[in-house]
This record gives C-alpha cells, sequence and structure tokens, in this order.
C-alpha cells in the first residue's frame, strides 16, 4: 500500500481553511483545463485553416493532426490510469503542462506534413498523462455527494478556453501568423499550469486530514458512510469493469458522441467562416459555444448529483443532435448564431457527464483503471470524427453530408448510453477492495 510523503501545498497554507480545500482544487483545475483544452482543444479549429492555406495543405491531410491528437492522448491516458490510481498524478502532471507548452509553441514553426504530425503526436502525449484523467481522478477523490457540481466548476475552465483563447489566437494569427502566435500560446501554458500544479494540487483529502465533500471523518474502522463503502470504495480490475454492460454502454455511447462533437467543432470555424463572411466571426461562433457550454453546465452542476445521470445524459445528446442537424440545413445567420449557442449549451456537459457516470458506477479507488479505457474511446472518437469529416467534406464537396453524419451518430449514441448503469454484483456486494481508499496513494 502506497503512502504519501507529500508536503502540504503552498496554497493550502495560505488560503482561508473556512473553505473546504476541494474548492480550492476544483478551481486550480479549472485553470489547468482552461490553458491545456483552452490550446490544445479549441485551438485546433482556429489553427486548421492557417495551416492549409500557408503550406498548401488540403483538408483531408490537415485534418490527420487533431486524429493524431486525440487517439495518441486517449491511449496515454489509459496507459497512466492504473499508475494514478496507485501513485496519484502529479509527476505526470508536471512533465505533461512542460511539454504541453513547447509542443503548443512548435505548431506554428512547422514546414513539412510529417513535423505537424509529429508535433501533435508528442502534443497528444503530454496532454494524455497531465489533463483529462489526471484532473477528474483528482475530483472524484475530493468529491462524492458533490461531484456534479464541483466538475461543472472545474469544467468550467474547459469552456473559459473557448470564449477567451479561441478570439486570442486568431488575432494572434493575424497580427503575426501562425510562428507568432503558437509560441505566445505555449508560454501561457507554461506560465499557467505550473504553478497552479506545484503549488495549489493536492492529490486526495486525506493528505490534509480531511474527508471527500469536507464531511466528518469517519470513526476509526468505518470505510466513510454507505456511499464510500459500497461503490465509490470497490476496487476494479480492467477485465472486470469491461465484464459489465455499463462499462461498453459509456465506452459505446461516448465513442459515437465524441465523433461527431469533436468532427463539428474542429471544423466549424473552416465551415462557418463561409457564411459569416470572416475567420475571425467564425472564430467567435467558438466562444458562443464556449459560453452556452459554461452556462449550461453551472446551471446542471447544481441539479445533477440529484437526477439520473443516464437520462440526463441522452437529453443533451439528442439536443446536440437536433442543433447541428439544423445548423447545417440553414443559411438564416440569426439561426446560426442561436443554433451555436443550442449546441455550446450541450457540448461541456457531456465531457462532464463522461466523467461522472464512471464515476458513479465505478467509484473513487479505481477511477483512473477505468476512465483510462473509456477515455481512449472518446479520444478515438474525437480523433475519426475530424478525419472523417475532412474526408467527406472533400468527397463531397461541403459539410452537410458529413455532419448530417454526425447528428445521426449523436441519435445513436442517446439510446447506447441508457445502459449504463451499475451491475447488480456491484450493487449488492462490496468488493474485498475498502482499505485501499484509506491509502492517500490511491491503492495497493
Amino acid at each position: 500500500m502506497v503512502g504519501t510523503t507529500r508536503t502540504t501545498p503552498l496554497a493550502a497554507r495560505v488560503l482561508p481553511d473556512r473553505v473546504f480545500y476541494g474548492w480550492y482544487i476544483a478551481i486550480a483545475c479549472s485553470l489547468l483545463m482552461l490553458v491545456g483544452v483552452g490550446v490544445g482543444y479549441y485551438g485546433l479549429p482556429v489553427f486548421l485553416k492557417p495551416l492549409k492555406d500557408e503550406h498548401g495543405w488540403s483538408t483531408t491531410q490537415v485534418s490527420w493532426a487533431p486524429a493524431i491528437y486525440f487517439c495518441v492522448s486517449g491511449l496515454a491516458s489509459a496507459v497512466v490510469g492504473p499508475y494514478i490510481d496507485r501513485n496519484g498524478p502529479r509527476k505526470f502532471m508536471i512533465v505533461g503542462s512542460v511539454i504541453n507548452g513547447v509542443s503548443a509553441g512548435l505548431i506554428g514553426l512547422v514546414n513539412e506534413l510529417w513535423q505537424l504530425y509529429a508535433v501533435y503526436f508528442v502534443f497528444a502525449i503530454a496532454f494524455g498523462i497531465s489533463s483529462s484523467v489526471a484532473v477528474n481522478a483528482i475530483l472524484t477523490r475530493w468529491f462524492v455527494r458533490k461531484r456534479a457540481l464541483a466538475m461543472s466548476v472545474s469544467f468550467t475552465g474547459v469552456s473559459l478556453g473557448g470564449v477567451l483563447l479561441a478570439p486570442l489566437a486568431s488575432r494572434l494569427i493575424d497580427a503575426g501568423g501562425l510562428e507568432t502566435a503558437t509560441p505566445l500560446l505555449g508560454a501561457l501554458v507554461l506560465v499557467v499550469s505550473l504553478p497552479v500544479t506545484l503549488f495549489a494540487i493536492a492529490w486526495d483529502p486525506r493528505e490534509l486530514g480531511l474527508s471527500p465533500d469536507g464531511d466528518p471523518a469517519p470513526a476509526p474502522g468505518a470505510a466513510g458512510g454507505p456511499a464510500l463503502a459500497d461503490t465509490q470504495t470497490r476496487v476494479w480490475t480492467r477485465s472486470e469493469a469491461m465484464g459489465t454492460v455499463g462499462f461498453w454502454a459509456i465506452f459505446v455511447a461516448f465513442l459515437l458522441v465524441l465523433v461527431a462533437q469533436t468532427g463539428y467543432v474542429i471544423h466549424q470555424v473552416s465551415f462557418l467562416e463561409e457564411r459569416l463572411g470572416s475567420r475571425n466571426e467564425a472564430a467567435f461562433t467558438l466562444s458562443v459555444t464556449a459560453l452556452g457550454s459554461i452556462i449550461a453546465r453551472l446551471g446542471v452542476g447544481i441539479f445533477a448529483d440529484n437526477l439520473d445521470k443516464r437520462l440526463l445524459t441522452a437529453v443533451l445528446f439528442v439536443v446536440q443532435a437536433s442543433a447541428i442537424m439544423v445548423i447545417v440545413h440553414t443559411e438564416n445567420i440569426a439561426a446560426t448564431w442561436a443554433l451555436t449557442l443550442v449546441f455550446g449549451l450541450t457540448i461541456g456537459n457531456i465531457y462532464m457527464m463522461q466523467s461522472l457516470l464512471v464515476g458513479e458506477i465505478f467509484g473513487m479507488v479505481s477511477f483512473g483503471t477505468v476512465f483510462g479505457l473509456i477515455s481512449l474511446a472518446g479520444q478515438v472518437g474525437s480523433g475519426i470524427g475530424p478525419i472523417g469529416v475532412g474526408y467527406l467534406h472533400d468527397a463531397t464537396d461541403g459539410y452537410t453530408v458529413p455532419f448530417t453524419v454526425t447528428a445521426v451518430l449523436t441519435y445513436a449514441a442517446a439510446g447506447a448510453v441508457l445502459f449504463a448503469r451499475p451491475s447488480r454484483k456491484a450493487r449488492e456486494q462490496q468488493a474485498p477492495g475498502v482499505a485501499p481508499a484509506a491509502s492517500p496513494g490511491g491503492g495497493t
């Protein structure tokens, strides 16, 4: 069993202790997601057309870069997940943040297509080991009863990345080209992520003598209450998790929806530039999408802990599919902006619901192990989406066919996610893995 030798983070020594430190963790994770996802995810659609124009590459050729990014980052998450469960994510987050910043800075300096792919390959590894699985595993340990609210706070950083960094990236490209914009954005990643990781992040509340949600510590010998004693503290192996219907329901549903969602987002600026008249106008649609995501995520986070997460997720999928279906079949400018906002109301919550479903069904102790595999499916879907949309765009000379396909896939995902429920065995039997939950190191 791995113990903790870490000292108390500097932030925990200076911030008021009348506020549960988990909320500071949620804000810290929000900052990490702002720069990591803001540059790594929302930067991709802004970089897409300048890369094509500057080097004469086709939509399909350039779309392989985000495809590589998502697929490789998903594989990296799956590999590091069990290590994070055992030892915590801090070392991965530090190394990944450095490589994230450097890789982002190199995107605008490439001259050959293979160089672009190589940079995105390294960029993807860094993101996979330092962002999604790490942040979600941290929040899953710090919160149980208020997990949805905490994740809504944290994932707001993702949307703020779109609101703030997408238009910033577009303006930097206008001012100095990709070769100026991307190094500045890479430096921003380093300046924000390293201090937050080093001075604010704590892996587990027990490192600070606390319990999840700030609840009173359980009595000696107790596992921490009914919620912790059952699904939250069960240890899952990968083979055990893969033997459940719930695992495959989440796996398939988010594979399909992220094929669709990411395929649309990555091509959103290119798609709307002609309709709206300029790249800056089209890039601003990402800000509208992200703003809608912030509004909806904070709203959903307030009440999602008390709702059936399967049904809520299915509703979000149906709304997203319908928004894409209508936006691609209308030329009306006002409707385009309105539907962009509606699409944004769903996008951030979908990522959050993926984390919440895994945490609810498979708990906190093995979250990294299971979420790493689920994330792999979602990231592969995110990789397939842009290249698939790019291929269909080139084949049909437009975005109508590819975006219609993405909407249909999202409707299918809504049906699949309804099967994402805990197995009867998991509900009725507490596995002999409760002891590791008392270990701040996270495993045996």
